[in-house]
């Protein structure tokens, strides 16, 4: 075992918590359903931040989702097709997306460009930019600036960004083989 493995079980008994149960029996699975759980309060907090930043510089009342797409298709100043934000958000629920982008578009901060299937693009309006832009400002100071101040945390960020670039793909070919097996 290693020495971070070895502390987490140093931790474990002595806090007398029964960590294990069914789907953490062995000291993997269980270092991996307390990442994972992590994983999940992390999501619904970062939801909730991107809600409240926008509600701070826009009257829109949206969900993290619609503030992702707000700023990806900003991303480097380029419209951005539906499959494209498909793909930079790892999602495949076209209908909800689509639901997302006229709600953005009846905010008056994207529009809608091109006809066709394939020649559709949505990109930020005037008012768009400056609410990303507002958003931008508030984030640093409420979070950019919090996180330089913690030694060593511009380290850890890269460490975990790689961590869940790596455990999304997990993921997606443990999705891929459950379907493969899913019952009728």
């Amino acid at each position: 075992m290693n020495s971070k493995s070895d502390e987490n079980q140093d931790v474990r008994k002595s806090t007398a918590i029964d960590y294990h149960w069914h789907l953490a029996q062995s000291e993997t699975e269980v270092d991996f359903t307390e990442l994972e759980f992590a994983l999940m309060r992390c999501f619904e907090g970062f939801g909730r931040w991107q809600s409240e930043c926008l509600g701070s510089v826009s009257d829109l009342a949206a969900q993290g989702q619609e503030n992702a797409l707000l700023h990806i298709i900003r991303m480097n100043e380029r419209p951005k097709s539906i499959k494209d934000l498909a793909r930079l958000t790892n999602r495949d629920d076209i209908p909800n997306i689509q639901y997302s982008l006229r709600k953005l578009i009846a905010a008056g901060l994207v529009l809608r460009e091109g006809s066709g299937r394939s020649g559709v693009t949505y990109r930020v309006t005037d008012e768009g930019r400056r609410v990303t832009d507002d958003f931008g400002t508030l984030r640093r100071r409420l979070l950019i600036e919090a996180i330089e101040n913690l030694p060593g945390f511009a380290d850890r960020l890269s460490d975990a960004t790689r961590t869940l670039n790596l455990l999304s793909g997990i993921y997606e070919e443990g999705a891929r083989t459950a379907a493969t097996h899913r019952r009728s």
